[in-house]
């Protein structure tokens, strides 16, 4: 899975239709360069490889008064198939090598169904239950003389810790909070409504 792409996917969803230059001052006002290691040569690359993939259609303007010449970007079917999937895979895989993802996801949490999303949450407690059944005998074995017990315990506390957060997460879900996919009206036309002030990653 790729952070990128889903970000970059989904910021073009967004704005519908949008240049790389719009596309990267949004995302970077996210925190991505700081929680996902995104600057802006890798978007624009990112935008490239994309087209070039047909999940987005670039568009060529010409300069005019308006501006200099650039490239307009707009995703196709293909393209919104490819977020969904990924967006999906960020909710329900746990992913210890890859903590941006679930960061990422979260940007883009409202374009799932309520009841959608609250499923790939409780995939993502399966997840989490096996990862902590895989470290914590582990850990239990581990010579208490051994400093690598702060480690494994570190990966339990953390497993844990994910755990408490998601059940809250489902919790709030199934409460009514946020306004889902399946309960938005058309999408605004005045461009992203994305967590511009966000900064950090996943504690």
């Amino acid at each position: 899975m790729s952070a990128t792409r889903l970000l970059v996917l989904g910021g073009v969803r967004r704005f519908g239709r949008a240049h790389g230059y719009e596309v990267r001052r949004e995302l970077i006002s996210w925190g991505s360069d700081e929680w996902a290691h995104i600057n802006p040569g890798s978007i624009y690359h990112a935008l490239k490889q994309l087209a070039k993939e047909g999940l987005l259609r670039a568009h060529e303007i010409e300069e005019s008064d308006a501006g200099p010449p650039h490239t307009d970007y707009e995703i196709t079917e293909a393209g919104r198939a490819e977020f969904l999937r990924l967006l999906r895979c960020a909710f329900a895989t746990v992913d210890v090598r890859h903590p941006e993802m679930l960061t990422a996801g979260l940007g883009f949490l409202t374009e799932l169904p309520r009841a959608e999303a609250v499923g790939l949450l409780r995939e993502r407690l399966d997840g989490l239950a096996a990862w902590r059944a895989s470290v914590a005998p582990e850990l239990e074995e581990q010579d208490p003389a051994d400093h690598l017990r702060e480690l494994l315990g570190w990966w339990v506390h953390s497993a844990e810790a994910a755990t408490r957060w998601t059940l809250g997460l489902i919790e709030r879900l199934e409460s009514g909070a946020y306004v889902m996919a399946d309960e938005q009206g058309p999408a605004p036309a005045d461009g992203p409504t994305g967590p511009s002030a966000t900064r950090q990653g996943p504690g």
